[in-house]
């Protein structure tokens, strides 16, 4: 099968010298899970600024020198850097592995981790995806912190590090220079929402398209929804949430929506949570809010018509919630994310991060807090 040639990155493609992508490493060790080592290649390799050239420069290292990681698979992965390359990396990300040893077991690092770990900058951004957490924890970096892993592993993380305010429950936590993620698909959401949080909705929207994957996924989400696939017999909530994408500029109100799915709002409302992992309100937030980002950033509209038209009424409402879902204005969340501006705003060629509310225990990160976060008042018939 051919290369689709939009993915292919060949060195045409490398910055040209005097521009310097943010440098991601992803450290492999043995046990790694192919799935969640290849995400943040897939997600960061990517994205790319106004004059084509890519935003990231992700590498791979290992805990050793240059040379095969044995995977949780049948085969093995060449991996050509060493533990030295964390050195130059502006964000470090740990995918789960299944093969973490006294990690795992006890909390405590090997020598051989430790030392590779050690090359690490202060101020560097962390990230973990799935069990990759253990690894940050049990150096330090967690420490009086709040964090993530995937359901069926928070118990045991919370039981070697009490130090840690560990959340079963969400896909990911962003503590703005620390990131936890529960597994697998998880670690694709948090990536993107690194992606959205450096350079804005448009672009983390267009790596999501080429990905094929929803574009966001609030980090609060459950993790686990109890019918994620309903029976087929069973009513679903699809066709109320397309009905109300396309009238997010109006009231919407709770009966009607479920009056889309012939629905009583009791029966609406329990069904939606169980299929989404949030109330109406909250995803009806989430939803305004990406619009009146998506708007602030690819049009010149006044900041009056892009509440009108992400449907918050006021200029004053949607600036309350811009305030509290991300920790800006909309004049300042556009001035910073404004479309065909340049990117290299900072030294390392990446947009300065936006300032935030304080992080809080479920994903309310410094950067960029959920929108389903946001105290959005609705009554039980009008979420408009």
């Amino acid at each position: 099968m051919s290369q689709d040639p939009v993915d292919r990155v060949d060195r045409a493609d490398r910055p040209a010298p005097g521009f310097r992508p943010h440098r991601v490493v992803v450290l492999a060790m043995d046990g790694v899970l192919p799935f969640e080592l290849g995400i943040p290649h897939r997600i960061f390799g990517r994205p790319r600024d106004a004059q084509g050239r890519l935003l990231y420069d992700v590498v791979t290292c290992s805990i050793r020198p240059p040379g095969p990681v044995q995977t949780d698979a049948d085969f093995a992965i060449q991996v050509e850097h060493g533990p030295e390359i964390l050195a130059t990396a502006d964000t470090v990300i740990v995918p789960a592995s299944y093969e973490l040893g006294p990690v795992f077991e006890r909390g405590v690092l090997t020598d051989e981790l430790a030392a590779a770990l050690a090359h690490i900058r202060p101020g560097t951004r962390l990230a973990s995806i799935c069990t990759g957490v253990y690894v940050l924890a049990a150096a330090g970096f967690l420490d009086g912190r709040p964090a993530t892993t995937h359901w069926a592993d928070s118990d045991r993380l919370q039981e070697l590090f009490p130090q840690i305010r560990v959340d079963p429950e969400v896909l990911f936590i962003d503590d703005g220079d620390v990131l936890t993620s529960a597994g697998v698909a998880a670690g694709v959401d948090l990536c993107l929402h690194m992606v959205r949080r450096d350079h804005g909705t448009a672009v983390a929207n267009e790596v999501a398209r080429r990905t094929v994957v929803p574009p966001h996924r609030d980090g609060g989400q459950a993790q686990y929804i109890h019918r994620p696939v309903p029976d087929p017999q069973s009513s679903t909530t699809t066709s109320a949430r397309a009905w109300a994408l396309g009238r997010l500029h109006e009231p919407i109100q709770l009966r009607d929506m479920a009056a889309q799915e012939a629905m009583s709002v009791r029966t609406f409302t329990r069904r939606f949570r169980e299929e989404v992992g949030v109330s109406p309100g909250q995803w009806l937030t989430q939803q305004r809010v990406e619009r009146a980002r998506h708007l602030l950033e690819s049009t010149d509209l006044s900041v009056d018509q892009v509440a009108h038209d992400a449907g918050f009424g006021t200029a004053q409402s949607m600036r309350q919630h811009l305030q509290t879902a991300l920790g800006v204005t909309p004049t300042a969340y556009r001035r910073t994310f404004r479309a065909g501006a340049g990117f290299e705003t900072g030294p390392l060629g990446q947009r300065p991060a936006l300032p935030g509310p304080p992080a809080q225990k479920v994903s309310t990160p410094r950067a960029t807090r959920p929108a389903s976060a946001s105290p959005t008042a609705f009554s039980k018939s009008s979420i408009g």
